[in-house]
């Protein structure tokens, strides 16, 4: 019955996306473009003249050459080359003037030579949070190769101008963070990633009222197999002069939590901060997480413009109560189960408590943008630099290169003294094709 029940959810998922993108051969041009509306705007409401079907179609090639510190019991190969492929179609139907429904549906393969040492810059994990199923499957599988397919995205959309509803799967992001976030409570990116476009869909319920121009409250309640993994959580948002704030609070898979974020304009720069404080209930056998504890987690950061090439300053510092004290060895708190749960939902950004993160981009054309950003964690003196390019060709091809420069005490025998000591130095190298 199990395996009856699966396949039948397996085809209508399939099936409602592939209604989303039957007819799209006169829409294949429309481009969806989408971005956060300032506290108490309504978005502006669909036309008669806009089609009934937009879709978007992107295609990436990456590949990643990477070469780990010497330790045979965490990198058995040293050096390994991965290639990935992904490719993915978003797709809207306009229902009436004030309701859609969105979807998304990816092919992604990956094929290396070893295992990969990713940096957690290749394909997104098969089991993401906050999903009640995955809606994501293995096609074919071999020694060196995966190829999956998902979908990423399926919701309903309703405004009714003071008021606005999304059911299904979805994406959700809160707070402020460059780099490091407190508040940011739904799959949250790591500082390393290099490809940040998407962010992975949870099944949710979002509703959210606008009670002025300055100011709207909104929740959600994302569900996951269970109600240990499953949140409900609050947000209100709204203007204190030239600042806008905003108070989060709530149940988050089995953590109470309470926080907010600000951010301002402070002589031509940008400065923004969170906190959040969790209370966690103790599990039995783990070392970290054994006793119900009070964690806090803060970021400050600010961000500015320069006046000559075009460049942007960003500087960001972080504190995870989440994270490993000064001195503790990584490999051990990184084998207990409750860690590497959290690490993996995005409890922790970085293994340790304190870390800062800095980036300087140069925007010297339309055409291309270069420069380094860089995290590291005092407590152990380790971290990545990371040269950054992007070429652009035109409005549809672009090729992005990261670089991964290391340094920090390297592993040894499975002992991790420092976070990114261990992290292999490599290029990754990404064409994207839209359309």
């Amino acid at each position: 019955m199990r395996a009856v029940a699966g396949a039948r959810i397996r085809i209508a998922a399939i099936a409602a996306v592939a209604c989303l993108a039957a007819g799209a051969g006169d829409a294949l041009a429309q481009t969806m473009r989408s971005a956060q509306a300032a506290p108490g705007t309504p978005p502006p409401a669909p036309t008669a003249e806009e089609p009934v079907l937009t879709t978007r179609l992107a295609l990436k090639e990456s590949g990643l050459v990477s070469h780990a510190p010497a330790d045979p019991i965490l990198f058995p190969e040293r050096s390994t080359a991965t290639f990935y492929w992904r490719g993915r179609l978003d797709s809207s139907v306009r229902l009436g003037a004030r309701t859609s429904i969105t979807g998304a549906y990816e092919q992604r393969a990956i094929a290396f030579t070893a295992t990969p040492n990713n940096l957690g810059v290749g394909l997104p994990a098969d089991r993401p949070p906050f999903r009640v199923t995955p809606l994501d499957w293995a096609i074919a599988s071999g020694e060196h190769a995966q190829w999956r397919h998902e979908i990423d995205r399926l919701a309903l959309h309703a405004d009714t101008g003071p008021a606005a509803l999304t059911i299904g799967r979805q994406a959700v992001g809160w707070g402020r963070g460059i780099a490091f976030t407190a508040i940011d409570l739904f799959s949250p990116f790591t500082p390393l990633e290099a490809d940040r476009e998407w962010r992975r869909g949870i099944d949710a319920a979002r509703a959210e009222i606008r009670m002025s121009d300055r100011a709207s409250v909104d929740g959600v309640a994302a569900f996951g197999e269970t109600w240990g993994h499953s949140a409900a959580v609050a947000r209100l948002r709204g203007y204190a002069g030239h600042a806008d704030v905003e108070i989060v609070g709530g149940y988050r898979a089995g953590d109470g939590l309470i926080g907010g974020a600000t951010s301002a304009p402070l002589r031509g720069a940008e400065v923004h901060a969170e906190a959040a404080v969790f209370t966690t209930t103790g599990v039995a056998g783990s070392v970290a997480f054994g006793i119900d504890r009070t964690i806090v987690k803060l970021v400050a950061g600010a961000s500015r413009r320069l006046p000559w090439a075009g460049a942007i300053v960003e500087g960001e510092y972080h504190y995870s109560g989440f994270g490993a004290p000064g001195g503790e060895d990584l490999g051990a708190f990184l084998r207990d189960p409750v860690v590497q749960e959290r690490y993996l939902r995005g409890d922790m950004q970085t293994l340790r408590r304190h870390a800062i993160a800095a980036a300087v981009i140069v925007d010297h054309s339309p055409l291309l943008t270069f420069g380094a950003r860089w995290v590291h964690t005092g407590a152990d003196d380790s971290g990545v630099i990371m040269p950054v390019i992007t070429a652009t060709f035109d409005d549809r091809w672009s090729l992005d290169v990261t670089g991964y420069v290391p340094y920090g005490q390297a592993p040894s025998f499975g002992a991790i003294p420092a976070q990114y000591g261990a992290t292999p130095a490599g290029v990754f190298v990404q064409l994207r094709y839209y359309r």
